[in-house]
């Protein structure tokens, strides 16, 4: 357990250094161009033009720092053999370290992390898993804090350190694929191979060492009966296929909604749009 520690303390270590790196960079580059800024409040005109191009470049940036593929990406088709490497050179964007840990962060507080840390451990306590938290709220309450864990610290370990520090990028980019074999084939698939930050495809070592990383992690605040090597490889095995199911789900998702979206009813359009769902989670 300790040699487990040790190696999460140094890929934290590691993958908050690369992050700060492109934040010191920018501080930098904000400090040289000062003296530009001032030089150009003598010309009101020059002064608005580059507020204006400035302003258009933040909002593209951080546009591209998403979960979601940027725009161009999904609607364009590539052709033929050399489709990776025009996917990749012309219409990829890659994810800085700094980015990467602002998705950090906003998924940790996300509703939607507490409610499915919620669920899993209702569902955990129905089905009688981990029994050595005991039963009533204050099992209830030590199964929803290992689930939060799981979670927290799977998306800090795999989704910030791991792919800042192997420079892998964590979102998910659909399928150029027609057929609904050959895009499912494409989803579940996505656990072995991902994109590196330079759009190359590549094995998705982030996923695998964040999967065995977090499930030697559990070992920590876990029941002693389920700190067995047996459990902890089960764990392995069930976070990999867990994340085929959710790359399936991404992949088929813009469909279902596109299909529900055109036969539902106006007053759940209406209701739709009074909700406060998140613009990349909307039809």
């Amino acid at each position: 357990m300790g040699s487990v520690t040790y190696a999460l303390q140094v890929t934290i270590s590691i993958a908050m250094t690369q992050g700060l790196a492109p934040a010191q960079q920018l501080s930098a580059g904000q400090q040289t161009s000062s003296p530009a800024s001032i030089t150009l409040d003598e010309g009101s005109r020059d002064t608005q033009t580059t507020s204006i191009q400035q302003g258009f470049l933040d909002q593209k940036t951080s546009k591209l720092c998403s979960l979601q593929p940027p725009d161009e990406l999904s609607s364009s088709r590539p052709n033929t053999k050399g489709a990776t490497g025009t996917e990749g050179s012309l219409a990829y964007s890659p994810l800085s370290s700094s980015c990467k840990f602002h998705l950090f962060l906003k998924q940790t507080y996300s509703p939607y992390t507490f409610a499915s840390a919620a669920f899993q451990a209702v569902w955990a306590d129905a089905t009688g898993r981990w029994p050595h938290y005991g039963v009533g709220t204050q099992g209830l309450a030590k199964r929803f804090g290992a689930t939060l864990a799981d979670t927290e610290s799977r998306r800090f370990i795999q989704s910030f350190a791991l792919s800042a520090i192997l420079h892998q990028d964590p979102r998910y980019f659909p399928s150029y694929k027609r057929s609904f074999i050959s895009r499912g084939w494409y989803a579940v698939t996505r656990v072995m191979v991902t994109k590196k930050d330079n759009g190359v495809s590549a094995f998705n070592s982030a996923e695998f060492l964040g999967a065995l990383l977090t499930s030697a992690l559990q070992n920590s605040y876990y029941p002693r009966h389920d700190r067995t090597f047996g459990d902890t490889m089960n764990r392995f095995g069930g976070a990999l296929s867990s994340d085929s199911i959710s790359y399936l789900l991404r992949e088929f998702t813009p469909d279902m909604k596109r299909l529900f979206r055109k036969h539902a009813p106006d007053k759940i359009r209406k209701i739709e749009e009074k909700l406060p769902i998140p613009l990349e989670d909307k039809p």
